[in-house]
């Protein structure tokens, strides 16, 4: 898969709640409790795995910060915009 260079990632994160640090697209969600970032969490999860591509998670409180960067290739890729697509279209 193809890493995209930091223009494409910026481009392709304007619609979206993410943004770029590094080699990584990262999205702060903040939810009204624990119980609230753990459900967030368990429906993000469901996407992740129908897509086989998972984020790296933390989780404090009401507070998820979520991290999504294609490792095998070595930077951010097409699938790493269209999972943060779609669990921007969970909140």
């Amino acid at each position: 898969m193809e890493v995209f260079d930091p223009g494409e990632v910026d481009t392709a994160l304007a619609d979206l709640a993410w943004e770029r640090t590094g080699d990584e697209i990262v999205k702060v969600h903040r939810s009204a409790d624990f119980a609230s970032s753990l459900a967030f969490v368990n429906a993000m999860g469901v996407l992740a795995e129908e897509m086989n591509h998972h984020p790296d998670v933390d989780i404090r409180w009401n507070v998820v910060t979520l991290r999504l960067t294609s490792h095998s290739a070595g930077g951010i890729t097409a699938l790493d915009i269209e999972l943060a697509r779609r669990i921007d279209a969970l909140a």
